[in-house]
């Protein structure tokens, strides 16, 4: 049994496709472009994660979860609380 949507890989393979989000925009783009800076500083995908985590957490706070690799599927939210 599968979904009707059938998800289509990415025509360009250096172009990032967000299925889903529920980030600002401005906060999406940069992910985006952290990611990419990751890719090309790293050739490990622990390493690559692990730039990412360090990276976001001290941008944006230490609420971020990061998961690299070709064959992982994930549904993840983001959310900020103040206390």
């Amino acid at each position: 049994m599968s979904d009707s949507a059938t998800p289509t890989p990415a025509l360009d393979a250096g172009k990032a496709v967000i299925k889903n989000a529920d980030m600002e925009q401005d906060m999406q783009q940069e992910i985006v472009e952290m990611a990419a800076d990751a890719m090309m500083r790293f050739e490990l995908e622990k390493d690559m994660a692990a730039h990412m985590k360090r990276t976001a957490d001290k941008k944006f706070g230490t609420t971020w979860h990061v998961i690299v690799g070709r064959s992982f599927g994930s549904f993840v939210t983001h959310g900020s609380y103040v206390h």
